[in-house]
Parts: structure tokens; sequence; C-alpha cells
């Protein structure tokens, strides 16, 4: 997907396809990359798909936030002429999603959302004191997935090269807070717009019950599982995954 990527003064992304946008936010130690079978599947069915690049790492400090992110999302939604997209965001990308359409509405149809923070989050961007211990990143990143083998050796890499880059660590940690304050839980039962969430039945980072509240919580949301699935179920069964969030796209005729 690197080779596709569109690099402007101010944003990088990767785009394909036409018809209604789908707009994808990665989470906090993710990429572009997590979201390639949405990226290969969804432009066969008439989807134009953009996967921006979030800028958690080049924000000043003082505005490495989750609002600060949404703001930086508009000005991309601007910039490219977007309006009545479908927002998916996986973890971070998820609540930074949530807090787009609750400040921005009128240019957002739809939502999914998967391993979402936004109400809880366990350990997210925690302080990772043995963080020069490659088999220590190597064991946590294990963790997010239900088949550690989806951790390759590539995500442990990126994951054990951002924590022991100390400016990154910061700003890990700066957003991870900012996501604990900014719980959308009183927000939610006021935001009508049509939600689907997608979650993995053995979650360990935002687990079953915080999909069960999201769900309680928003009032036009349906709620999928997927199986033997950890915290990215876009990555670790893309073709379920595909399967379900097509199926919520015709039902409501996106």
């Amino acid at each position: 997907m690197k080779e596709n990527l569109i690099e402007t003064k101010d944003f990088r992304y990767v785009e394909r396809g036409e018809g209604q946008p789908i707009v994808i936010l990665h989470g906090l130690m993710g990429g572009l990359s997590n979201f390639r079978g949405v990226y290969d599947f969804f432009p066969e069915k008439g989807y134009r798909v953009i996967i921006p690049e979030l800028p958690v790492y080049d924000l000043p400090l003082l505005k490495t936030t989750v609002k600060d992110l949404a703001v930086h999302l508009d000005k991309f939604f601007t910039s490219n002429h977007l309006e009545d997209a479908i927002l998916l965001g996986n973890s971070l990308g998820g609540h930074i999603a949530l807090l787009y359409t609750k400040l921005y509405p009128q240019k957002v149809r739809g939502l999914v959302i998967t391993g979402s923070s936004g109400l809880y989050e366990n350990a997210m961007g925690e302080s990772y004191p043995k963080r020069g211990d490659y088999n220590y990143i190597k064991t946590k990143s294990e963790e997010v997935f239900y088949d550690p083998k989806v951790a390759t050796k590539e995500i442990v890499d990126e994951v054990y090269e951002t924590v022991n880059d100390r400016n990154k660590l910061i700003k890990t940690l700066a957003i991870a807070k900012s996501a604990i304050r900014h719980n959308m839980a009183k927000d939610l039962p006021k935001m009508e717009i049509p939600t689907a969430i997608i979650w993995g039945a053995q979650d360990c980072v935002t687990p079953p019950n915080v999909a069960e509240e999201f769900n309680r919580l928003l009032p036009n949301s349906t709620l999928y599982w997927i199986d033997k699935c950890g915290h990215a179920p876009m990555m670790e069964h893309p073709d379920s995954f595909n399967t379900l969030m097509d199926t919520w796209l015709t039902q409501h005729n996106f």
C-alpha cells in the first residue's frame, strides 16, 4: 500500500475506487496496512476507500489529543471535498471517528467501529517498563490478537521502534491519556447515526463488555461478533469482517 501513498503538504494517504467514500482511521500503534483487506475488497463493491495517516507523532505535544486529531481529520475532509462519508475506525481510530461524528455530524453518513476506545481500554498506551526488551514487546504485541502469529516480525519491529523512540513514546502516552480522559458515555445516546459495531469475541484490550456498552448507548447501532478474534478483527479475520460490514452497508443502502 505504501507504493500508492499520496503525499501533499499537509496529508499522507492512500485512496482507491470510486463512489460512496469510506474513510478509515487506524489505531495508535496501527498503520495503513492494517486495513489491507478492506482496501482490496470495497473498491470492487463500488466504494471509494481512503486511509489517511494520522499525525499522532507530528502534532505539538499539547495538541496530541483525540480532539485535535478529529480537527485534523476535518481539514482532510475539506481538502478532499469529502461529505456523506462512512467512517471506519479501529481502536483509537474508532474513538476519533466517534468524536468526529459528534463534532461534524453533517459530514458523516454512517459509522463502523471495531475495538474502539472511547469508553474503556485495558492499559492502552501503558508505560512499557521494559521497553528495551524485544521479547517483552513481542509478547505485548501478540496479546493484541487471538492468534499470536498475526503479530508478524514487521508489526513487532514497528512497535519496538516506537516505544524506544523517546519522542514517539511521549506522544503515545499523551494520546493514550487523552483517550482515557475523553470518555464519550454521555455523548453516545445523542448520536443517532447508523453504527456497526464489529468486535472480536476474545478482545482483551477493549473487552466484549465494552462492545455491549457501545451497543446499549448508541441508539441506532448493530453489534456483530467475530469468534476466535482479538482487538483487530479486520486484520485477524479480514474476510469475515468484510462480509459483516458489507451486509450492514447493504442493509442501510449505503
